[in-house]
């Protein structure tokens, strides 16, 4: 059988003002486009499928609407599960109609999916507390899926049966991963699991992380995971949290981070972001390919030291969203940042870097005479906090600022 592996849609996400909702609906459109030119009979989306609880209705109707077409009305199986960004109460709230669809939502560690039978002979066999087993249209044998979709702590210990605040999460898991192995996943099947937490090589460098998701790990999150608590029946894991592509190492089988569809912040600045492709027949090494996205903006950290070059860079790369850095031995101008803008439409933000000669950096360090003119002592001020002679412009504004006080004097 041949399954795709997609994770962290965040639907709904901004990059400071600008949102990303056509860039959303056009990555979608090729994974769906990718799903049918693969022919491919089950897609696996591994949590965050939308960006905050409540998304706003164009997100949830792109939602809705791709995973529509990603089901082929029953002849493909489409199992989603909550990440953290995600509400497990929303995730699941249309299951009746999904699953008339071949449509899975697993938003909870304890939820187990009710029966249900698609005209197009999509089935489910088996369902247990974070568990499936489907029978595939035109696949004489079973998929099975152990689920983990994101829960804080206090939620996994309290769905898993046990309220021993001493036993370690990972415990936990490896025991109810390894019950539900045992019990579902002999070798006549397909066994995979899907789960959106933080994995780890036990003793290994910790994968590296988006910046927006670094709280949620160490304050009342879920700790990592290690891979070598995942049950050796299991054939392949699809995992979701982490944006870059990632494989990791110290289990029997491929343990990946497919990645986000698209870059949501600078730290994914230049990544190139994959679906994963899988092969898999019961009881040999599944065999994955990644398959890289096109669609959407990149996102660029570029710095420049002229104007003429980076207007030049600015001009000739339209189709990226830009962390501009300006390499200056003098305050960046209003113009000049003028001139940046009018060049290009997607500048998140503009950032001074200040290149001190020799001569400022020991101004820095020379005492401010305090008895002198005002407008003097706010140049020296001025000069020694920011390494730099304040523009004209500043200056008139200071200014302007002095008149009006002395006029009310």
């Amino acid at each position: 059988m041949k399954l795709l592996h997609t994770a962290d849609w965040h639907l709904g996400k901004r990059l400071g003002d600008y949102s990303r909702m056509a860039e959303q609906q056009a990555v979608l459109e090729e994974i769906c486009e990718i799903a049918e030119r693969e022919a491919v009979d089950a897609v696996m989306i591994a949590g965050d499928l939308f960006d905050t609880f409540n998304p706003g209705n164009e997100a949830v109707e792109l939602f809705y609407r791709t995973l529509h077409r990603l089901a082929d009305d029953g002849r493909r199986a489409v199992v989603a599960i909550a990440g953290n960004h995600d509400s497990p109460d929303r995730i699941e709230a249309p299951d009746p109609l999904a699953r008339e669809l071949g449509i899975i939502f697993h938003g909870k560690p304890s939820t187990q999916i009710r029966p249900f039978a698609t005209r197009n002979g999509l089935k489910l066999l088996q369902s247990d507390a974070g568990f499936v087993s489907l029978q595939l249209p035109g696949s004489s044998v079973p998929l099975r899926l152990i689920l983990t979709p994101y829960a804080n702590e206090v939620i996994l210990r309290h769905d898993l049966g046990t309220e021993d605040k001493e036993e370690a999460l990972r415990n936990l898991l490896r025991a109810h991963w390894k019950h539900l192995a045992e019990q579902y996943c002999d070798d006549k099947g397909v066994n995979l699991m899907m789960a959106h937490l933080y994995f780890m090589q036990k003793g290994g460098i910790p994968p590296e992380e988006p910046d927006d998701e670094k709280p949620i790990l160490h304050m009342g999150g879920a700790q990592a995971i290690f891979t070598e608590d995942i049950p050796s029946q299991i054939q392949y894991v699809a995992l979701g949290h982490l944006h870059r592509y990632q494989k990791l190492e110290g289990a029997s089988c491929p343990v990946v981070y497919s990645s986000s569809p698209l870059g949501y912040s600078f730290s994914e600045a230049h990544q190139q972001k994959y679906v994963v492709l899988i092969e898999a027949e019961p009881a040999q090494a599944v065999s994955t390919r990644q398959i890289s996205l096109q669609k959407g903006r990149k996102l660029v950290r570029k710095t420049f030291k002229a104007k003429e070059e980076a207007i030049h860079w600015l001009l000739e790369n339209p189709d990226t969203f830009l962390e501009l850095t300006f390499v200056s031995d003098t305050y960046i101008e209003s113009e000049t940042k003028r001139a940046f803008y009018d060049a290009h439409d997607g500048i998140v933000s503009i950032i001074p870097e200040l290149h001190l000669a020799k001569e400022q950096e020991e101004s820095k360090r020379t005492k401010i005479n305090l008895k002198q003119d005002i407008r003097l002592l706010f140049k020296d001020y001025f000069e020694h906090k920011k390494g730099q002679q304040p523009s004209d412009e500043l200056m008139d504004l200071f200014n302007e600022i002095l008149e009006v006080d002395e006029d009310e004097d």
